[in-house]
């Protein structure tokens, strides 16, 4: 797996990629937003993954973790999820969160608990994901996931 940061000139193409697996496009070039993606052969994105940061960095929401229908199955997922956890972890985040109703199983996978979907808007208040959810009454339809980081990740 071949990550690289996401630069500015990366960020359309991202957006295309991540709307054509509708996940959220909200603030995808914003400081507090950490993004890496994997483009193939032909430089195509085919997998992405990022988290976003609390004020106080303590938090991380991630975000962002997609991988191209024809590179699915063969824990590409996983592994782009492993690593923003582990960058988040380098930048001293002590609690990782995220939004997912579709992917539980996925996530408790990596360790992630059902965690309280008003607990995460609070410790996340500040998110651009958070307040766009906030602002257009979609926080209520989600389901929250949250993991210390520096737990082993179960196998």
């Amino acid at each position: 797996m071949d990550l690289q940061r996401c630069r500015p000139s990366d960020v359309e193409a991202l957006a295309a990629f991540l709307d054509a697996v509708d996940l959220t496009l909200s603030g995808l070039d914003s400081p507090s937003v950490r993004l890496w993606v994997e483009r193939d052969e032909a430089g195509a994105i085919v997998g992405s993954t990022g988290y976003e940061l609390s004020g106080d960095g303590r938090h991380a929401l991630i975000r962002s973790v997609a991988v191209a229908p024809a590179q699915r199955s063969h824990g590409r997922g996983s592994a782009l999820a492993t690593f923003a956890l582990a960058r988040a972890a380098q930048e001293g985040v002590r609690t990782a969160w995220l939004f997912s109703r579709r992917s539980g199983p996925f996530w408790q996978s990596l360790g992630f608990e059902p965690a309280d979907r008003d607990e995460l808007a609070a410790a996340l208040a500040d998110t651009q994901q958070v307040r766009l959810f906030q602002r257009t009454g979609q926080l209520s339809r989600e389901v929250a996931w949250s993991r210390e980081l520096g737990v082993r990740i179960r196998a």
